[in-house]
């Protein structure tokens, strides 16, 4: 599995051939469309910035970053997109998003799309196959969205019990229904209950969360989406409080 700072080191160097293809251009323009905000992700942004000096390119330079951050709003993303191809950029970075890459790719068949995700972008319809992608998009993922299973089989057997499971999950997030047809198939397969809880914007984390306390949930599973990992501080405290055993898609959770 790609680590995410190794594949924003890796996305540096792959933002270079557009770059070199439109050298005539007094400074490119790199394009990076979050659905999350930079006060969340300021340690990857540095290994963005990093990939790019590795690669050559240093921001402010002889490169320009356009930074489009939707601070956990996906419903923003393609008026976002249209921005940047408006600018116009050079190319669009979408670091962790499989819904920033499709608003890029919905508002540009020609400009350059470099992401990274979770799930299979043949499946979410990024690409047309894995060995000929075609199009536009090219990038990596690690497939982590099928991992949800594992996780509540990890879960059951920390309380080594029949318990009910609760499952966040984002319904905006396009690899959301695969999320839960798998987890339910692992619960089901165990014999055990299945709550699923929903957020679209940080406001419903509150609320979701008192929705797992109220259905007397006994464990928590957090689905890997950019909205959840933005707010690791909230969504670390909150089942803490109510000593609720819970598995996150990333680590920086337990930090």
């Amino acid at each position: 599995m790609i680590k995410r700072r190794e594949f924003l080191t890796l996305l540096g160097c792959a933002a270079t051939w557009p770059l070199v293809a439109r050298a005539q251009q007094a400074m490119p323009v790199v394009g990076l469309l979050h659905p999350g905000s930079p006060e969340a992700n300021a340690k990857y942004l540095a290994a963005f910035r990093k990939g790019l000096s590795e690669a050559g390119y240093v921001e402010g330079r002889n490169v320009a970053i356009e930074y489009r951050w939707a601070y956990g709003h996906n419903d923003r993303l393609p008026e976002l997109a249209a921005e940047l191809i408006n600018r116009p950029v050079t190319v669009i970075a979408t670091p962790g998003s499989v819904a920033a890459a499709l608003a890029a790719k919905a508002a540009s068949a020609t400009i350059p799309i470099v992401h990274s995700s979770g799930s299979d972008p043949v499946e979410v319809g990024l690409v047309d196959s894995l060995n000929r992608p075609g199009g536009n998009v090219t990038g990596a993922s690690s497939i982590n969205s099928r991992i949800g299973a594992k996780q509540l089989g990890l879960l059951h057997q920390l309380l080594h019990r029949d318990s009910r499971f609760a499952l966040l999950i984002n319904p905006g997030n396009p690899q959301s229904q695969s999320v839960i047809a798998d987890v339910q198939a692992a619960a089901s397969g165990m014999g055990q209950q299945l709550e699923i809880l929903t957020a679209t914007t940080t406001r419903d984390l509150g609320s979701a969360f008192g929705d797992a306390v109220q259905k007397r949930a006994d464990a928590l599973l957090i689905g890997a989406d950019p909205l959840f990992t933005n707010r690791p501080v909230q969504l670390a405290t909150l089942p803490a409080r109510h000593a609720m055993p819970t598995i996150y898609a990333v680590r920086e959770f337990a930090g």
